[in-house]
């Protein structure tokens, strides 16, 4: 007998509806029908295509569509809003046509090409509670888009949604104010090139539907940046800036100017259950042309070797010679493996999402599970346990005590890795050993002189020590390395800022940055403050109040790092002046 097992894949589903589309059609049957036709034509199906996705059915006066991530899904969402708004422009009411557009990440069943499932269930809700004009997307696909996709992102905390037992948390995606990079169409000033040779590492392409392969690419390109940032002898893109162009067109000039290098490596990955083909290209932005090209076709369990021989032919090619690092500590299971790139991928600049967090925290605990000597994996797990007392998410505080434990064994494991010593050496401040947390920080920087994470995480403790100055250098340092950074690193600016007394600067950066919505609202306030301007202020620690009830002046103080009483006393006074509670 036939197998008839129902077929499944974790697809993200997209929904769009047109906004008055019964009052359109009794206005202009003809019209209506042959006018959104062209508009399917000429706007959405070019988006399709360019962001990989798959137009599964028309559902009248809306369509149905299916993407291999939710990162494409979403930027051909607000793609498709702003064409959508381009459209519109000059037409009169009666022929303007404005969607709202649900995404969800989920389990479909597929039956021939139709889609069916909760995850279309849920998309479809997510649509019909938004209002004209807008994109709601579900917790899971914010967790993966909020690093790679800039736009400004309203919490609308958990959601009922017809024939959904249990609510469910939704966001508002919304196009950030900011220019993405090359948004300026490259008129920005230019940075210039560092002395060392300079390369950044784009996003791999995936060669397959499959959203573990995607992420599987994500991880491949990851791993990559961190083994050429370990090579003193280059100067190295950090990873979020990198991924700020995954999905766009290449570009490999205009690439190079906005990120002030002179190389890129490109390539693709296709990951069969056995196999893995990766595809690599290192091109001279300058010079022209492709200074070296390979294709590898190996076993899976021979990624490791690939990762390792493509950074020892890239620090050939640019520095002239081979420079091998230290080996740092791989994982004995692909599967562990797996687990930890995708927790790596909700990541610590998940906006502090609770589901984030603890997610992460579930796929390291499994990955260690299964490789009990996996550095790596220890040592992100220390910093989302860390994070959860930092966020007010641990009211015990034992995963504080517990971060710090596992920072210490993932040195242990592994003495060459920097990101374990940073973070370890971050931990270590909170608990005031303040020789060891230099320590650590020290080794990290030297071990990667390109960590742009240790370098602002850095800036922060030594502004927390009062020493301004140092703390700009270093920051100045990280945003080289990071141009295009996660909310976290404009939080960290605005510190240094306050701390130095750039009150307008800080004010700046908070208010017009992607940090707006974070915890850096309390330094907006204290900055508007001690600026003299009371009323923002105090309109802003009323905001950042709402939405952190618990907060109180003297438990922040006395938890925070401080080495130096009269910056502690800097932030306590503007607190006041802005109206927070003791």
């Amino acid at each position: 007998m036939a197998d008839e097992r129902v077929k499944r894949r974790l697809a993200a589903i997209f929904v769009a509806d047109v906004v008055g589309y019964t009052r359109h059609m009794e206005q202009d049957e003809a019209g209506t029908l042959s006018r959104l036709k062209a508009r399917r034509r000429d706007v959405l199906d070019p988006l399709l295509l360019r962001h990989e996705g798959r137009l599964v059915k028309i559902l009248g006066d809306g369509i149905l569509a299916e993407f291999a991530s939710a990162a494409s899904a979403v930027r051909c969402a607000v793609e498709l809003q702003r064409d959508m708004s381009a459209a519109n422009e000059g037409l009169p009411e009666t022929r303007q046509y404005v969607l709202r557009i649900g995404i969800s990440l989920g389990d479909v069943i597929v039956e021939g090409k139709d889609l069916y499932g909760n995850g279309v269930n849920l998309a479809v809700r997510l649509e019909s509670h938004g209002n004209a004009g807008d994109i709601t997307i579900s917790s899971n696909v914010f967790d993966q888009v909020c690093r790679e996709v800039v736009a400004e992102y309203d919490d609308l905390g958990p959601v009922s949604m017809k024939n959904f037992a249990k609510s469910v948390h939704a966001y508002r995606v919304r196009p950030c104010p900011q220019q993405p990079p090359g948004a300026d169409g490259g008129q920005s000033t230019p940075l210039s090139l560092p002395p060392r040779p300079s390369i950044a590492v784009l996003p791999f392409n995936t060669m397959g539907a499959n959203a573990e392969h995607g992420a599987f690419a994500d991880g491949l390109t990851e791993d990559l940046i961190t083994e050429l940032s370990r090579t003193p002898g280059l100067f190295v893109i950090a990873q979020h800036s990198a991924f700020a162009y995954k999905g766009k067109p290449v570009d490999v000039r205009q690439i190079a100017t906005e990120l002030g290098v002179r190389y890129l490596l490109e390539g693709s990955a296709r990951r069969s259950a056995e196999r893995v083909r990766v595809n690599v290209q290192l091109v001279d932005t300058l010079g022209g042309g492709y200074l070296w090209a390979e294709r590898y076709d190996r076993e899976i369990e021979d990624i490791f070797a690939v990762q390792d021989d493509v950074a020892a032919r890239i620090v050939e090619a640019l520095v002239g010679r081979l420079i091998v690092p230290p080996m740092r500590n791989r994982p004995k299971s692909m599967e562990a493996y797996d687990l930890c790139v995708r927790a790596r991928s909700l990541g610590w600049n998940s906006a502090g999402s609770p589901e984030a967090i603890y997610e992460s925290i579930v796929l390291l605990q499994q990955a260690i599970a299964i490789d009990p000597s996996y550095a790596e994996a220890y040592g992100w797990l220390a910093f989302n346990l860390w994070s959860t007392w930092a966020n007010a998410m641990d009211a015990t505080g034992d995963n504080r005590r517990l971060s710090l434990e596992m920072a210490r064994k993932a040195v242990a494991l592994d003495a060459n890795d920097a990101q374990s010593r940073w973070i370890l050496g971050y931990l270590l401040a909170y608990e005031g050993q303040w020789s060891e947390s230099d320590a650590a920080f020290d080794a990290a920087i030297a071990m990667d002189r390109n960590s742009a994470d240790a370098l602002i995480f850095r800036a922060e403790l030594l502004a927390f020590a009062g020493r301004a100055s140092e703390a700009m250098d270093v920051m100045e340092q990280a945003f080289r390395l990071n141009p295009h950074p996660t909310a976290s690193y404009y939080w960290e600016q605005s510190l240094v800022y306050y701390v130095a007394g750039q009150y307008e600067k800080a004010i700046e950066t908070v208010r017009r940055g992607p940090a707006y919505r974070t915890g850096a609202r309390r330094i907006l306030a204290a900055s508007l403050a001690q600026a003299g301007n009371l009323n923002e202020a105090r309109q802003e620690a009323a905001l950042f109040m709402a939405n952190n009830p618990n907060f109180s002046i003297g438990k922040w103080a006395e938890s925070q790092p401080f080495r130096d009483p009269e910056t502690r006393q800097l932030f306590v006074e503007g607190y006041r002046k802005a109206g927070l509670p003791e």
